[in-house]
């Protein structure tokens, strides 16, 4: 069976590929000029055939697009983002929640039932905060919008203000403040993902990855452990910087939890690092495993195919897009396709 992916970049297109594990070749299929830098995609919940992406720019833009069997991709509408740089979108059933990086805010955006939204005034929620690193946190960053689904709940880390926001929905529909995770000065919080009760979140600047113990409501989070995001960091400062965050939900292929993420800017000639974590054990955070990619400026990366058996990655300034498989019941990677022509991929969508 083949799979189509698209494939987000620093470019002015959205790319489709099909990955084949059966000759374990993967194809540019085609690609559509969307605007500068479509950097995130995502897909409807309950529609996927329809997707969305933010034009990385001032002034940013949403587009909603379509695809067909062969992820072909068309041109629906487009609304504003209600900021600048808009690096992360989350599509629930009625809105899209968009992290604007640079102008420090998150929007969130009706959609409608009949039509993708068009001609929409967005609500906007500003964020405030600085953080030490001056070249970097000289105001409020948002890096992602994540939902808690147990906790129905939006986490928002602040790389500008070393904090990982949560919101909560009002009975009017809006999303309020309701609290946040302090994380060490400095370290410019990028993503979160989580596991069974507990908060891990990716220091970018810090090239860190942290575990909090995560109670509902109004219980506060507690700290379990920081460590780094390899075995032999280099010495600060340093050009290196932490990006995804993974843990991909267990099945009966992989019942045990392991935790991935993805650094940059390695000097190493055989490319950055994906590091494999030990999460199981309530207090674990242990590196079990280092897989060098060959690819420079590893930015995003995400698993697809059956379950989850696949991670495609791709390197922002060289080495194009990879497919890894998970080996070991998960505990490792092995390179399996890949496509070099493809020109600074930043996040990718499995059909």
């Amino acid at each position: 069976m083949a799979f189509h992916i698209l494939v987000a970049s620093y470019t002015n297109d959205i790319v489709t590929l099909t990955f084949d594990p059966t000759k374990s070749s993967l194809e540019k299929t085609s690609s559509l000029t969307v605007g500068r830098h479509p950097s995130w995609i995502s897909s409807h919940p309950s529609h996927p055939s329809v997707v969305w992406t933010g034009l990385e720019q001032a002034n940013g833009k949403i587009l909603a697009l379509s695809h067909d069997a062969d992820g072909k991709l068309s041109l629906l509408s487009e609304v504003s983002s209600a900021g600048d740089d808009p690096c992360s979108l989350l599509i629930t059933e009625d809105e899209i929640l968009v992290a604007n990086y640079s102008s420090g805010n998150i929007a969130s955006i009706p959609i409608f039932k009949n039509h993708p939204p068009k001609d929409t005034v967005p609500t906007s929620i500003q964020l405030h905060g600085t953080g030490p690193n001056k070249s970097r946190q000289e105001g409020s960053h948002p890096h992602q919008v994540i939902l808690h689904e147990e906790y129905q709940e939006l986490f928002v880390p602040d790389l500008g203000a070393d904090a990982v926001r949560r919101f909560k929905k009002a009975e009017d529909g809006s999303w309020k403040f309701a609290g946040h995770i302090g994380i060490e000065l400095g370290g410019g919080p990028r993503h979160v993902a989580f596991y069974n009760g507990d908060l891990f979140t990716i220091l970018e600047l810090g090239s860190k990855v942290v575990r909090h113990k995560l109670p509902p409501l109004p219980s506060p989070p507690k700290l379990i452990k920081s460590v780094p995001t390899m075995s032999q960091p280099l010495p600060t400062p340093n050009e290196m910087l932490g990006a995804e965050i993974l843990i991909p939900k267990t099945n009966v292929s992989f019942p045990t939890p392991y935790l991935y993420l993805s650094n940059r800017n390695d000097p190493s000639p055989e490319g950055d690092i994906i590091s494999i974590f030990a999460i199981e054990e309530p207090d674990s955070l242990e590196l079990i495993a280092e897989v060098r990619s060959g690819l420079k400026h590893l930015r995003g990366m995400v698993f697809g195919g059956q379950d989850d058996k696949f991670l495609i990655a791709g390197g922002g300034r060289g080495g194009g897009v990879k497919v890894f498989e998970r080996i070991n019941g998960g505990k490792g990677l092995k390179e399996v396709a890949s496509n070099d022509s493809v020109e600074a991929p930043t996040g990718f969508l499995w059909l």
